[in-house]
């Protein structure tokens, strides 16, 4: 808990008001512009995912051959590919793939992480060795070269949308969760000594109770803020996986796969590259601006008592 005295009117004496340390962030987050400025850009990028017809009322799989590499004009914003698929729908209908991706991917990497990383460190012992071992194997992995080794290894030639998308999520937690896990790990490897959790365990509360009950709860902090910058950073990496034609794949539309599709023809049609790589820098960016604002709010050394 996070003691704060506020000013009361004058003449009348102070208040002491407690607070957890997530109201305080809370607080915190709403007075900074920043938090509300990459809240806005996530908002619209999921509303786009949820609903893109929202947007755009044109088929982002309607090739008009006609009109292949047409420049942008006030019929087709950002123009057509050398397809004939309109840009500007198929961005739009490229957020859902992108943002699913690097949502889901960053749930099972903070759960996967989360959790063993609460049971190594408050079990301590052979338990935490055998599964901090397993860990640093999986950490030795660079994401992107194990993602390209594994995916190339389950690649089918009659994949489906879900599986691929299934795939491409899996390769990520795998690969992502012992940063998540050894973060954990040392947030309840220093609030297990705390007097509330030996009190708890004097008064016979289950190890279960207590990883749960008070360890958890005080040391979700600073996965909280990480998770947050990895969601940027793994739908990136779904771009660069699609990009090299190992992630996601046509008929799938994603930002990644509109990259990859525009190396062809970005010399003589730019645009069909400037619009998906603005729409990736701009998500990922608002992402990373929302992880070092909650960074900050969680942060007690940056803030003023």
């Amino acid at each position: 808990m996070v003691e704060t005295t506020e000013k009361a009117p004058e003449g009348e004496p102070s208040k002491l008001v407690v607070r957890s340390l997530r109201q305080d962030a809370w607080r915190e987050l709403r007075a900074k512009p920043l938090f509300w400025v990459s809240a806005f850009i996530i908002a619209v990028f999921v509303l786009m995912a949820v609903a893109p017809g929202l947007f755009t009322n044109t088929d982002p799989r309607e090739a008009v051959l006609s009109e292949f590499s047409k420049a942008p004009d006030g019929e087709n914003w950002f123009g057509r590919d050398r397809q004939g698929y309109d840009i500007y729908s198929r961005c739009i209908y490229g957020a859902r793939a992108s943002i699913l991706v690097g949502l889901l991917a960053t749930i099972g990497t903070a759960a996967l992480g989360s959790v063993l990383g609460l049971i190594a460190g408050y079990a301590g012992g052979a338990v935490d060795g055998i599964i901090s071992r397993v860990s640093e194997i999986f950490f030795a992995l660079p994401l992107i070269l194990g993602a390209i080794i594994i995916l190339y290894t389950l690649r089918g030639d009659d994949d489906g949308y879900f599986w691929i998308i299934g795939q491409v999520v899996v390769v990520l937690v795998v690969l992502g969760w012992p940063g998540i896990f050894r973060l954990m790990r040392s947030s309840v490897l220093q609030i297990k000594p705390n007097d509330y959790v030996q009190a708890a365990r004097a008064l016979g509360a289950s190890p279960t109770r207590i990883s749960f009950k008070h360890i958890l709860p005080n040391a979700v902090g600073p996965v909280i803020v990480v998770t947050t910058i990895n969601l940027g950073a793994y739908i990136s990496a779904e771009a660069a996986l699609s990009f090299l034609g190992i992630g996601l794949r046509p008929p799938t539309v994603s930002w990644g796969v509109m990259i990859s599709d525009a190396t062809q023809s970005m010399r003589s049609a730019p645009w069909t590259l400037w619009f998906p790589a603005a729409f990736l820098s701009i998500a990922v960016l608002g992402f990373i601006m929302l992880g070092d604002v909650v960074r900050d709010a969680f942060d007690p050394k940056s803030r003023a008592r």
